[in-house]
């Protein structure tokens, strides 16, 4: 119990630790006062250039792997895990060093996914957020989609593999993860339905 709730300290500080607006800030750019005014990576691409949106999204990323793994490794048990590996993404999108005003969350969500899942597994994925990328031209809108394709995903998996590989609690996580994106996404999603939502830019 002692090291699920130092876990669970760690992966919500860990989350909060806001690198979409520091690297804004190394590059003398607040991103909370232009585009979306977010800490998001997207947000960071549109003030700073793809290339450091991708820098903000990497950083993002690693944050979600971390704790996952550690959840593991420690041998908690399967909902202990999720809830360790969901809190980073509440950290980003809601991050006390910024008085939870953070990113979209969805970086950290895909890092704790591959923390649960390993990378043997996360190949097959990773590719169907790119494609959908590609299609769409539009980060909130891509995983918006790829969210709910990834419960798809886990739980086909979790049916066909095994649920000692695949456990109904990561079909549970995916789906927790998906819908929490969905509230962080509210204002990009008032926006797609308006017709508004920019694309996210490529310039590099």
């Amino acid at each position: 119990m002692i090291n699920f709730i130092l876990l669970l300290i760690f992966a919500y500080l860990l989350g909060s630790i806001p690198f979409g607006y520091l690297v804004g800030k190394i590059n003398g750019v607040d991103v909370l006062k232009i585009g979306s005014k977010s800490a998001s990576s997207t947000n960071v691409s549109r003030a700073l250039g793809w290339r450091w949106g991708v820098v903000s999204a990497i950083l993002d990323f690693s944050k979600g792997v971390l704790p996952a793994y550690l959840a593991k490794v420690n041998h908690l048990n399967q909902w202990q895990v999720i809830i360790v590996a969901l809190l980073p993404m509440v950290g980003q999108v809601m991050p006390i060093f910024l008085k939870f005003r953070g990113g979209k969350g969805a970086s950290s969500f895909y890092g704790a996914t591959l923390g649960l899942i390993g990378p043997k597994y996360f190949v097959y994925f990773f590719p169907i957020l790119l494609i959908l990328f590609l299609i769409t031209r539009k980060t909130s809108l891509t995983n918006m989609i790829f969210s709910w394709v990834l419960v798809a995903l886990m739980f086909i998996f979790y049916r066909l593999i095994s649920p000692s590989v695949f456990p109904v609690s990561y079909v549970v996580f995916a789906a927790i993860g998906a819908s929490f994106l969905l509230f962080a996404l509210r204002e990009n999603i008032k926006r797609i339905t308006k017709g508004t939502e920019p694309e996210t830019p490529v310039k590099w």
